[in-house]
């Protein structure tokens, strides 16, 4: 198994400056380790904007903040086309959206018409801008932040883009010890200049090559299929998992397997990265109801109780 303590020194810096999330950053690091795009869904103030610039740091490449409004356009995201009088032609000046890592802070604040620039570019790795298609730098992701759906201001996210993204986490209010000490402690502003980048360039696509050679049983397999199963025939759920959503699941699961120190999966990986996968596809909550309310089962908790793993 080739070494890979780089994930544990980010895991390390990471739960320095977002403190008694372990849980959470772990899932954060797994999710763009698989290659997906990650949604934080909180309410304001719980650190979803320190933990996606804390992400963006770790992985030491180029990145944009975006700060969605209800007046942002699609042009803003992608670019423009301005003409030049003296070569009598179109340049194009390209938007944030061209870089590594994009950060879309409030994204449920822009209007659905904006929203939807996003959707090729998180399928496709390109964007089509007045006829022409423009090929996104390699890597790609979008780290979404997002108020609950119940604030003032926000426009549901449409379920064709909910499911660009491979996961959906939830901060939640810390715990008291977390919040003495961050009380006491040194400015988070201050702690997020001086994080190293550890999985760039190379390190990083040498890491997600390894998620891919993580082996995974025919049993194994066949419980990711039931699980899916589940959902599509379960009352409970308003849909059922798509096929892109069990090839997330997947991968995710062999990310997981690898921060753990494994070169294969066991059951355990799929149920730790299930609840965080499936909730926003198959479920009408907000993740900050399941974090908030004491009375809320998420769904996707009933269907591993309900589903065997062998």
């Amino acid at each position: 198994m080739p070494n890979i303590k780089v994930i544990d020194q980010s895991l390390k810096q990471l739960n320095h400056i977002i403190l008694g999330k372990e849980h959470e950053v772990k899932l954060a690091i797994t999710c763009l380790l698989a290659k997906g795009h990650l949604l934080i869904e909180d309410l304001p103030g719980m650190g979803k904007t320190t933990l996606a610039h804390a992400l963006a740091n770790i992985l030491g490449l180029s990145y944009q903040r975006i700060q969605f409004t209800s007046d942002l356009l699609p042009g803003d995201l992608l670019g423009v086309n301005i003409f030049d009088r003296d070569s009598g032609k179109f340049n194009f000046f390209p938007g944030p959206i061209f870089a590594n890592l994009v950060l879309a802070d409030e994204i449920n604040r822009a209007n659905p018409k904006t929203q939807s620039a996003l959707l090729e570019a998180m399928e496709e790795g390109q964007v089509t801008h007045e006829g022409e298609t423009r090929t996104l730098p390699k890597p790609f992701f979008v780290i979404a932040t997002q108020n609950p759906s119940e604030q003032a201001g926000t426009h549901p996210l449409p379920e064709s883009q909910l499911d660009r993204f491979m996961m959906r986490i939830s901060l939640g209010y810390p715990h008291a010890e977390a919040e003495k000490q961050l009380l006491k402690g040194t400015d988070r502003r201050e702690l997020l200049l001086q994080l190293k980048p550890l999985l760039e360039g190379q390190i990083l696509f040498k890491i997600q090559a390894l998620v891919s050679k993580v082996t995974c049983s025919d049993s194994l397999i066949d419980y990711i299929y039931r699980l899916s199963a589940f959902t599509r025939q379960s009352d409970q759920c308003k849909h059922g998992l798509s096929p892109r959503a069990l090839l997330a699941l997947l991968q995710a699961s062999k990310a997981w397997a690898l921060i753990d120190g494994r070169d294969y999966m066991i059951p355990d990986d799929i149920q730790a990265v299930f609840p965080y996968l499936a909730e926003h596809r198959i479920s009408q909550h907000s993740a900050s109801q399941h974090g908030l309310s004491r009375d809320y089962t998420p769904i996707s908790q009933n269907i591993l109780r309900s589903v065997d793993i062998f």
